[in-house]
């Protein structure tokens, strides 16, 4: 009987269900979408009922459209959006909140809070993360702070947390299973990613009672089993990671140096650092990428909020674009940017230059500047910031670089893909499989049941579909460089009093 691996690749926005064969190729998906819930300014909620049935619904209509049964799946792979959390009842399975997203803001000024009273440095030498809203443990609180009862719940073991792994492997285990990985935990701001447990200074800081933290697993082995209430058979759930780290184990980055982007709406870069867990002195996280045969390896992250985005931007409202292909089109038909640099902090800058008060901005337009220029401004923004993200993450790690693997929506775009070669002056490299994030959670339960033997198994089905390498001379690479990092001084600050 032919054998696959299921994958459940739970996002921001969708539930997608992939079923992938032994030569990591794709088999068959589904894919659903689900509602975002904005109550105030700034806030974003998912309901986590809804967040489970269009998981499952997805995994059904996957497996019926491929035409096999559960006795086909060998294992389940979970990756999910990271952060988001969810509290439950621990004998009902019942939220007693929305889950709060990681987007959501609203636990901003406690952590400013934290910041003014010092803590930042203790939070960073133990979890490996810089104090924001964007990570579990000050959403926790505020659950426990504003639903009735919560903590005192909590504190009698009655209340789970999780984020969205953790969450649905407790649904599809029928409450069994109260368990995360290693990866997915060292996102919430409460898990020494050193000592490798739930930190307890962190717990009693944020006020939150450890009865209510998941086990912290591997990200390959199996966990449990699914519940015969799903699938006809049961199914061992065993390989678990988060969106970002499930893609740097889905392109194969696994030596030290290796690195990765993911361009979505955001950019996301990710720098597999080995055993070392390496000091970011340029606000870049520390992060664990995944625990594998009792080694945990580490990674440095850095992440651009508008990459994608900047042209949906142009296309939605502006007009400039019919769609997002058209970018390509625009950019190409010019001979270069005509001094055009667009600098896209709708959102403020992330990192290296963590400014929100940085707004999108626009310099260097004549008379002579068109529409074509400005979409090519537009693309090269998205490898200036990926560039200025890899400096720093050389600069701390003292690893050079010599290639990124590249992932997502945007990198179907030529232009883009050979514009970041250029000023990385380095190989970008588009594999043949894109959906590596789902891929990487199918390799870590794939080697836990023994349906790929090792790494060096996995490591001869990554296949490249195309390379694309630098044509640029240095004197031109250094003229760009300087008039972004112009473009980029001259938009911070913008929104200050």
């Amino acid at each position: 009987m032919s054998q696959y691996i299921l994958t459940l690749d739970q996002g921001t926005t969708s539930s997608r269900a992939i079923i992938f064969n032994q030569k990591g190729q794709v088999v068959e998906m589904a894919q659903q979408e689900f509602r975002q819930i904005y109550p105030k300014p700034s806030w974003v909620e998912h309901d986590p009922k809804e967040i489970w049935s269009t998981q499952a619904a997805v995994a059904a209509t996957a497996i019926t459209k491929a035409g096999i049964n559960g006795k086909n799946i060998a294992a389940i792979g979970i990756t999910n959006q990271r952060e988001t959390t969810v509290v439950w009842e621990r004998d009902t399975g019942k939220p007693i909140y929305n889950a709060i997203v990681w987007q959501d803001r609203r636990t901003a000024d406690f952590c400013n809070k934290l910041k003014a009273e010092g803590h930042a440095k203790m939070i960073q030498e133990k979890t490996g993360l810089v104090i924001d809203a964007y990570f579990s443990a000050s959403k926790i609180k505020w659950i426990l702070d504003h639903v009735d009862g919560a903590r005192e719940k909590a504190r009698q073991g009655k209340l789970c947390f999780g984020t969205v792994d953790t969450w649905l492997m407790a649904k599809f285990t029928n409450l069994r299973l109260h368990a995360t990985d290693a990866s997915n935990a060292s996102r919430t701001m409460l898990y020494n990613i050193h000592s490798n447990q739930w930190d307890d200074d962190l717990l009693k800081l944020f006020d939150i009672p450890k009865e209510m933290m998941p086990e912290v697993k591997s990200s390959s082995e199996v966990y449990s089993q699914t519940a015969t209430t799903l699938f006809a058979t049961k199914i061992p759930i065993a390989g678990v990671a988060g969106d970002q780290q499930a893609a740097l184990f889905g392109q194969m980055c696994t030596e030290p140096g290796m690195l990765k982007t993911t361009y979505g709406t955001g950019c996301f870069m990710m720098m597999n650092t080995g055993d070392i867990p390496a000091v970011s002195n340029n606000n870049l996280l520390t992060t664990i990428a995944w625990q594998l045969n009792g080694k945990t390896t580490y990674a440095l992250e850095g992440s651009v909020f508008m990459g994608g985005a900047v042209i949906q931007w142009l296309r939605d409202e502006l007009g400039i674009l019919q769609n997002a292909a058209d970018s390509e089109r625009l950019a190409l038909s010019v001979a270069d940017n005509g001094g055009v640099y667009l600098v896209p902090a709708m959102a403020g800058l992330g990192a290296p230059h963590w400014d929100q008060s940085a707004r999108g901005s626009i310099f260097g337009l004549t008379r002579g500047s068109s529409k074509a220029h400005i979409a090519r401004a537009a693309l090269e923004s998205i490898a200036y910031q990926v560039v200025d993200i890899v400096n720093s993450q050389i600069s701390d790690t003292d690893i050079p670089l010599t290639e990124m693997r590249v992932d997502g929506g945007a990198v179907a775009n030529n232009f883009l893909m050979q514009f970041q070669a250029d000023m990385l002056n380095a190989k970008v490299i588009r594999p043949q499989v894109l959906e590596t994030t789902a891929l990487g959670a199918a390799y870590l339960a794939g080697l836990a049941v023994g349906y790929w033997s090792d790494v060096n198994e996995l490591k001869s089905l990554w296949s490249v579909e195309k390379e694309f390498t630098s044509s640029l001379n240095n004197e031109l690479r250094t003229q760009y460089t300087n008039y972004w990092h112009k473009a980029v001084t001259r938009a911070k600050g913008w929104s200050e009093e």
